[in-house]
This record gives C-alpha cells, structure tokens and sequence, in this order.
C-alpha cells in the first residue's frame, strides 16, 4: 500500500472526504519526521516505535574495488514494531473487522435516536391510559406465546451407500 491508497482507504471510513484523509495522513508524518530529528521518540501503542539511533564512525569495503572507506559517525531513523503487531503479523493474532465508514454508524446513532425519541413518546402516551387497558393489552400475548406449539427438532438421517456388486 502507498500513500495514495492510503489516502483512500482513510478517506473511505472518514465518509469519503480525501483532502482530509490527505491532509491527516500528511501531518501525522510531519509529526513523526519532526519528533525523530529531535532526537524524540514516537511511540504508538500496539503499533510501534520510531526513534533516532547513532551509528558509530566505521571502516567499510567499496565492493566494486575491494578497497577499504572510512565512514563518520551518523544518525539514521529505525523503527521498532510492537508486541500487537508482530503477533498480528506472525499470525498469532487475528484482527478483527474493519470498522465501518463513519457515515453509516452516524445514520445509526440518527436512527437509534430517533426510534428512543418515538419509544419516550409513546410511553408518555401510554401512561396516560388507564391501567386496566394495560393489562388487558398484555396478557393476550402472554397466552398467545404459551399456547404456541413448540417445533420438534428434525432427526437428522444419513444416507446409505449401497453395497457393492461383485
């Protein structure tokens, strides 16, 4: 996966909205490029750890000519992957589902929303009849689940081979 597909991949559980995407996934490398070079180190629970290590000045080999180069001392960015993910990655674990787009979860709260705002009015309703109306509407189904017939379970058969000619 590059960077664009992981703009798109963003962008699709943030309700399909890419500059966002674009612009989150761009500043939360801004901000790991820039802690690393203070010499910071970021650490991601379950993801991992990026952080500035120094190498030490050092003789190596041109292998071209076989000839021997002296290298100075320098910093170079590492990253350390943590316990969660390498059990992810090694299989140990297994993810669970994707989260799904914002935007749906959204029209689910509405919806929940909606129907708790319905269910208060019409207890509200409700509560204004008499109480003997009450009772009399439920014990109807309360008789009508008793009296319903229970299904048997199926005996399950398994099929026989014929025997064989000989």
């Amino acid at each position: 996966m590059n960077k664009s597909e992981l703009v798109e991949a963003l962008a699709a559980r943030l309700e399909g909205d890419k500059k966002t995407a674009a612009k989150a996934v761009d500043e939360i490398v801004d901000l790991v490029l820039r802690s690393v070079v203070k010499g910071e180190k970021v650490s991601i629970a379950g993801f991992g750890v990026f952080e500035k290590r120094a190498r030490a000045a050092r003789t190596a080999r041109n292998p071209a000519t076989g000839e021997s180069i002296k290298l100075k001392k320098t910093n170079v960015p590492a990253f350390r992957p943590g316990t969660q993910f390498k059990n992810v990655v090694a299989g140990k674990v297994k993810l669970g589902a994707a989260p799904k787009p914002a935007k749906k979860a959204a029209t689910k709260t509405a919806a929940a929303a909606a129907k708790s705002t319905a269910a208060k009015k019409t207890t509200a309703a409700k509560a204004t009849k008499a109480p003997a109306k009450k009772a009399a509407a439920k014990a109807p189904a309360k008789k009508a689940a008793a009296k319903a017939p229970a299904k048997k379970a199926a005996k399950k058969t398994t099929a026989r081979k014929a025997p064989a000619k000989r």
